[in-house]
């Protein structure tokens, strides 16, 4: 049956905890090995479905992969030795897949195609359809190829100044990508800060860019060398975990090993400025990347709004965010999230459903939700919309709800932690 119900703790919840590596991290460490000259080895990479999506699309394309665990070696021969897939590539549930391998697919020589489950055939792919084709990318689909799937006639690609209209990671590292592997020089202006996993791992690889302001750019012909990684831990794994541990009574959780990217943790900024009791310490660089530990005790938080350059920052991690809001004092407002309608479900009408479901009162409205706080949960049940966001944060809910919850299609959240029931069993204990 795929679905579980979980009953509160007796007790706070404790322990030490390393969650999976990054997803973000592991999407593209796999690209960039994959395109490379030489034998990679990735370790703690994330064996989600998401991630394991970007896998198997460069096995289609002839690239030698090995996958035991965590570590992942792939036998890179360069961008020449890849050769056409003789069948579709199935992008799964996988955004990140599908956004930044179109960026690939358009600029290599061949012709491919490729589609997606459900859930991503309904997501917007005309936010990187559209700037590519503007570098001469010629790429078919449904609704003006607004939709998958999708036919690439790859081709040599020519390097413009392309002025992004959206504040999207996606859409600037596919417009990246294809200015690797353009004719000339590519600039990609932001809207604003948007994370930068894509500019730190090209760095290592030995792709060459240049920043100035809110301005990339590539020179186009360049060649990835190998390199080895190993990929911190996601710190949108650990928010749910930093919530549970501020919102239940007498509780104190380390998560050791997380990924502190300024680019990617606006939820300590987020928690701190409703009063969570944090310590963060980095630790180590891992490649380009600050790595370190992150503690978090129970305590008593306050609503704060939510909005602007802290968006794109936390946009993953709202929906934990909201669930903390439910138990602040006074109301939290998060807006200028209207993102969050295109991600692998409505997350804006996902969390205020559910979370009104179970006692709490969410208003949604269109780029965001206000979240009244100080409310007792009564449990119940959390439909996840095939969203493993929405599915954890429906686990967290059980710790400080008064009756159960029930979370439907709970085999959704191994897209991003294949092991988050035991590590939720673990410091329940």
């Amino acid at each position: 049956m795929n679905q579980v119900q979980l009953n509160p703790p007796l007790n706070g919840i404790n322990g030490t905890l390393s969650v999976p590596g990054d997803k973000s991290i592991s999407h593209r460490a796999v690209i960039f090995s994959a395109l490379a000259e030489g034998t990679s080895h990735i370790s703690n990479f994330l064996i989600g479905e998401d991630c394991l999506r970007t896998v198997q699309a460069f096995r289609e394309f002839g690239v030698e992969i090995e996958q035991i665990g965590t570590n992942v070696t792939i036998h890179g021969k360069g961008i020449a030795s890849l050769k056409a897939p003789t069948q579709p590539i199935n992008f799964g549930n996988s955004g990140t897949t599908a956004r930044l391998m179109s960026g690939i697919l358009a600029a290599l020589p061949m012709f491919s195609t490729a589609y997606g489950d459900p859930s991503l055939s309904k997501r917007p792919m005309d936010r990187v359809v559209v700037p590519l084709s503007k570098m001469g990318a010629e790429i078919y689909g449904r609704e003006q190829s607004k939709l998958l799937p999708l036919a690439f006639q790859g081709k040599k690609l020519i390097g413009k100044e392309i002025k992004m209209n959206v504040k999207s990671a996606q859409v600037k590292s596919a417009l990246l990508l294809a200015g690797m592997l353009a004719e000339g020089e590519t600039t990609v202006i932001e809207q604003g800060i948007t994370r930068n996993h894509t500019e730190m791992l090209m760095a290592q690889y030995g792709i060459h860019l240049t920043k100035k302001d809110n301005e990339l750019m590539i020179k186009g012909d360049q060649q990835p060398k190998a390199s080895d990684l190993r990929v911190p831990g996601d710190i949108s794994s650990a928010a749910f975990f930093l919530v549970a541990a501020s919102v239940v009574f007498d509780s104190e959780i380390t998560i050791e090993g997380v990924g502190l990217n300024p680019t990617r943790d606006g939820i300590l900024t987020a928690l701190r400025k409703m009063g969570a009791e944090l310590e963060v310490e980095e630790t180590e660089r891992v490649g380009h990347e600050p790595v370190g530990r992150i503690s978090v005790k129970s305590s008593y938080l306050h609503g704060i709004t939510v909005e602007g350059d802290l968006i794109p920052n936390l946009i993953d991690e709202i929906p934990i965010l909201a669930l903390a809001a439910t138990q602040a004092k006074g109301t939290t407002v998060i807006k200028d999230a209207k993102e969050l309608r295109v991600k692998e479900t409505d997350r804006i009408k996902a969390v205020a459903t559910n979370l009104n479901n179970i006692g709490a009162r969410v208003e949604p409205t269109e780029d965001g939700m206000v979240i009244y706080g100080d409310t007792t949960l009564q449990g119940g049940t959390i439909h996840s919309y095939g969203d493993h966001r929405i599915g954890m944060m429906g686990a967290i809910a059980s710790l400080i709800s008064k009756s159960p919850v029930t979370i439907e299609d709970k085999d959704c959240i191994n897209i991003s932690y294949p092991n988050f029931f035991d590590h939720l069993h673990e410091v329940c204990k």
